[in-house]
Order: structure tokens, then C-alpha cells, then sequence
């Protein structure tokens, strides 16, 4: 075998769960040697598209997905998709042909490197054929162990190499870590923390995902309320005291709980300016502590009380045992009566009332996406773009578990939405895949909706069509002169028309009766995706989004 052979062979030794990519001259033998060797691949149609595939089935599977790309170009075009997995530490690995070094006039010469190491990602290379399976192994190690996006370059004068070893002469493997267990001194400061706080209140964030029982264990017995940040929604769905997202997407008693605590506990999460709206949800007497594994998070957007470096389940897990060491009772705390009432009667969107703005040529989006959220089956999951209407799938749309929702807002690009639904669709087959997107976000994408349909998907694709790019619109509109908002306004788009070009099913929904068409969809046993183009009323902008361009 050669080193691409070698290469695609060792990735699906190691457990490469899947890999997506545009192929050219660069990386045709790996990616062949990867599907040849088990590992699934699907061909996008743009290497954007393919990072964020890669990145949402990443993100919902817990498996490591490749991207495969040419050199130079092919890195280049998917820089943002793999910017957004690198700022979100997904686990990935892209493939990427790189121009030999003696080639220096090759139009495809490019410091490959230094562009992975800009977008936040880590550059890696197969240096020889002596040293490809080591070099390959490394880039997997990085990406599984310290859970960062590899950017493993393949010089395309080392690729052709004939390589002796064979990657199954011996057993190979990445050692799992073992958990971070938080310090005695940590442990005790937040135990004394909890059994002090009458109002405190859990909010999880990506590294808290996987510690869901643990962490609904020590609220249990120290009377949390939790809650999560936007991309673990989901979480703690079947508690009674959880109150959703934290942040600008928080219902207004989510928010009134969660500024209230007297003690609010971050576990693996940023408690950024969304998290926490600008630190508005944070009360002035609030203690503050922050879990992560990493130094260098705890404190980075907020001044904390206490930082604790730490496994979020193994810290959940040892300040647990101090408080029942020293004190074996529960305390009830913030859950009460009074509270349960509360949020059984006015937690979610779906309660909160409002005037509904639809006139009969545009719906309201808050209706639309109420309407949809009794519709679609409850198993499904939920991929939402970024732009003004974020929140209405967000709020309204409810997912079965924290695998149910695919939130990529890490680079806050618009344009990812459609290629994470595909990616999470292949992660999840057994749950209808729902896109939240605009039609700026749309149009960026809408090839990727052939590779939906080459896929057979049933893929709903809620299309909140403006004819804007909404955030700008209505966000600048008092700042500026009204012919100045003539530069992010655009021409009506028949996206139902487009959705059928393309081999899908589209309809255009401008009332209530109009999504029966989604129901007779869903009754069809649908092997193609479904295009809804909602003509969206105003509601005057997104006050979620509001808050970030004052904070910006």
C-alpha cells in the first residue's frame, strides 16, 4: 500500500465513524481507501458543506468524522465549517492533499497550516511513509483526547510512497483519559457553596452533556433548579425543575428563576453573553462558580466566585458524597411547590401568549412553529441556522434529548444550517431530521439540498423567508436611513419552486391551512426532503439578537 492507502486504512482501524468531501486529484486513493476499509462517505457538494456535515454528525453520533479535501482550494472553501467545529471542540479530522514542498509555484500552494491554526484548528501532517501510521494516529489522538478539530495534511509527494507496515500486523488504539477529578480543596469550597445557597441553579453547557444524571443527582439533593445552555437543550427534559435554556432563548419565568438564584453553577459551560444575556440574568448577590476542564475557561467571560478544573459528572459526583458525608439530608431549596406549579404551568414558549401577527400573507413565526411542533413526531432533531429567526425553532420546537438538537452558532455564520442537518440526520437515522433556517442562510446552502436528495432524506426544511437579512434590517432600522436598508433587502425567493428544482417537495405556506400540506407530507412515509417557504410576518426583530448587537 501507499501512505493515502495507509492513511484511510488506519482511520477506519482506529473507529472513524463516517466521512464527507468533494473529491478532486488530491484526495481521490484516501478517500477510496477509507470507503474500502468500512468507513461511509458521502459527496457534498461544496467542502463547506462537508465540514459541517462532518461536524454536526461529530457532534450527535460522539463518533470521530473525516473530511476529505483537495489541496489548497479545497481546504480554503471549507474553512468556515471547520472554523465553527474547531471554536465548538468537536472531535474531527480533515483530510487535506497539500502541494509538495518543492512545488512552490503550484497553484495550489498555499501555508496550510497557518490557515488551519487561524480558524482555531489544529495542523498536523503525515511527514513519511516510515512515519504515516504514527502521524496518522497522532491526528487522532489530538482529535479524541483533547477533543479539537485535526487538520491532517497529506503532501502529495509523500501520498504516492510505498508503505511495508500494515496497520493490522499490530493492534491499534488511541487509550481512553481518564476523567479530571476536581481538587479536595475545590470539592469542599463548592460544597460549602451549595449548602449555604437557598436559590441555586444549574446551567449545563457541551461539556456538561455527558453528566446528565449526576449533576440531576446533586441538584436533587441540594434543591437546584437546572437549566442549559442553548446547545445541550434537551438535557433535563424529564425533570420537573428544569427550565430549559438559559439565555436569550429563556422563557420569561426561566429567566425570572434563574435571575432570582443566589447561586448559579456553570458545568462545562462558557457563561458567555448568550448564556447568561450580557450577565443580565445574573442576580448582584448571585455567587457564580464555573466547572471545565480547561484553565483557561474558567473566568474567560465573567467574573466567577469560584473556578473548578474539573470532569463536570466526576465533580458533580465527589461534591455529591461531601454533602452527604457531612449532612446526609436533601434539602429542598429552590425546589418547592410553589416553583414546580410555576414551570408545569408557564415554562416553555408554547405557553407564553402573544397577538398573533398573521394577516393572511404572511404568518406569524411564532404560530408557524407552534403549529409544526404538534405536527412533526416528537423523535426528531432539530438543526438551526443562524440569523434573526433563530429563536422561533429554538423556543418552540421541542427535541426528545440533548441529541435531538444541533446548534452550531460557535463562528456564528449563517449558511451552516442545512449541511449539520444532513450531517445529523446520518448520525441519528431513526429520528425525522428538522432544519431551522432563513432564506439568507437558505440560499447560501441550498446546494447541499440535492445531497439531501441523493440521500433519499425526509428532511423538513423550515425556510423563515423574509426577503432580508432580517438581523440587519430590523436591528439598524432606527440608526440608519431607510434607503441604507436597501443592501441587506432582497427580492421574494420561491423556495418551494427551487425545493422542487432540486428533487424535494415544496410548499409555500402563507397561513395555518397551509401546513395540512405537511401533514399529508408526513402521512406519505416521505423519502425526499420537504421545503417549506413561510412568507413570515414581522415582529419587529429579534430581541434575543438584540441584545448581542448592543453587545457588540
Amino acid at each position: 500500500m501507499n501512505v493515502a492507502e495507509i492513511v484511510g486504512k488506519t482511520l477506519a482501524t482506529l473507529g472513524a465513524g463516517y466521512c464527507f468531501g468533494v473529491v478532486g486529484s488530491g484526495n481521490f486513493v484516501v478517500t477510496n481507501a477509507l470507503v474500502k476499509n468500512g468507513v461511509p462517505f458521502t459527496a457534498a457538494r461544496h467542502e463547506g458543506g462537508a465540514a459541517s456535515m462532518a461536524d454536526a454528525y461529530s457532534r450527535v453520533s460522539g463518533k470521530v468524522a473525516l473530511v476529505s479535501v483537495h489541496q489548497g482550494c479545497g481546504l480554503t472553501n471549507a474553512g468556515t465549517g471547520i472554523g465553527e467545529a474547531a471554536k465548538s471542540r468537536t472531535p474531527m479530522i480533515v483530510l487535506a492533499a497539500e502541494a509538495a514542498p518543492s512545488a512552490v509555484y503550484s497553484n495550489f500552494a498555499m501555508d496550510q497550516d497557518g490557515f488551519a491554526a487561524s480558524v482555531y484548528a489544529v495542523p498536523e501532517r503525515v511527514h513519511s511513509a516510515e512515519s504515516a501510521i504514527a502521524d496518522t494516529i497522532r491526528a487522532y489522538r489530538r482529535a479524541t483526547n483533547e477533543r479539537r478539530t485535526v487538520v491532517l495534511n497529506l503532501p502529495l509527494n509523500i501520498q504516492g510512497l510505498e508503505v511495508t507496515e500494515d496497520p493490522e500486523a499490530a493492534p491499534l488504539g488511541v487509550a481512553a483519559v481518564e476523567p479530571i477529578r476536581p481538587s479536595p480543596g475545590s470539592v469542599e469550597a463548592l460544597a460549602n457553596l451549595l449548602a449555604g445557597a437557598q436559590r441555586p441553579v444549574f446551567v449545563a453547557g457541551r461539556g456538561g452533556r455527558g453528566a446528565k444524571e449526576e449533576i440531576l443527582a446533586l441538584a436533587r439533593h441540594t434543591g437546584a433548579l437546572v437549566a442549559t445552555s442553548a446547545v445541550a437543550k434537551g438535557l433535563f427534559n424529564e425533570d420537573e425543575f428544569d427550565l430549559g435554556i438559559s439565555g436569550g432563548f429563556s422563557s420569561p419565568l426561566a429567566a425570572e428563576l434563574i435571575t432570582d438564584a443566589d447561586l448559579i453553577v456553570g458545568f462545562g459551560c462558557a457563561l458567555n453573553m448568550w448564556t447568561m444575556r450580557q450577565g443580565s440574568l445574573i442576580g448582584q448577590d448571585t455567587k457564580v462558580v464555573q466547572i471545565d476542564l480547561e484553565v483557561q475557561a474558567l473566568g474567560a467571560n465573567r467574573a466567577i466566585d469560584l473556578g473548578v478544573v474539573g470532569d463536570s459528572a466526576q465533580c458533580a459526583t465527589d461534591v455529591l458524597e461531601a454533602l452527604s458525608t457531612e449532612n446526609g439530608q436533601a434539602r429542598e431549596g429552590y425546589r418547592n411547590a410553589s416553583v414546580a406549579e410555576r414551570i408545569s404551568q408557564s415554562i416553555h414558549w408554547q405557553q407564553v401568549g402573544f397577538q398573533d401577527l398573521s394577516d393572511g400573507r404572511y404568518i406569524d413565526p411564532r404560530v408557524l412553529t407552534k403549529q409544526l411542533d404538534e405536527m412533526l413526531p416528537t423523535e426528531r432533531i432539530v438543526s438551526v441556522d443562524s440569523g434573526n429567526f433563530m429563536g422561533y425553532p429554538s423556543q418552540f420546537l421541542s427535541v426528545p434529548d440533548e441529541f435531538g438538537f444541533c446548534f452550531t452558532q460557535a463562528f456564528q455564520s449563517i449558511g451552516l444550517g442545512l449541511p449539520s442537518a444532513i450531517g445529523a440526520a446520518l448520525a441519528r437515522p431513526d429520528r425525522l431530521p428538522v432544519l431551522g433556517t432563513g432564506d439568507g442562510g437558505f440560499h447560501m446552502a441550498i446546494a447541499e439540498l440535492d445531497t439531501a436528495v441523493r440521500l433519499g432524506l425526509p428532511l423538513v426544511c423550515i425556510v423563515y423567508n423574509d426577503a432580508a437579512y432580517g438581523a440587519e434590517v430590523y436591528h439598524f432600522e432606527e440608526d440608519v436611513p431607510q434607503d441604507d436598508l436597501g443592501i441587506v433587502s432582497f427580492p421574494d425567493t420561491d423556495f418551494a419552486a427551487l425545493g422542487r428544482g432540486f428533487g424535494a417537495d415544496g410548499i409555500t405556506v402563507r397561513d395555518v391551512a397551509d401546513l395540512e400540506h405537511v401533514r399529508e407530507w408526513l402521512s406519505t412515509a416521505p423519502s425526499r426532503p420537504l421545503v417549506i417557504d413561510a412568507k413570515i410576518a414581522s415582529d419587529g426583530g429579534s430581541w434575543w439578537l438584540a441584545e448581542a448587537f448592543r453587545g457588540h
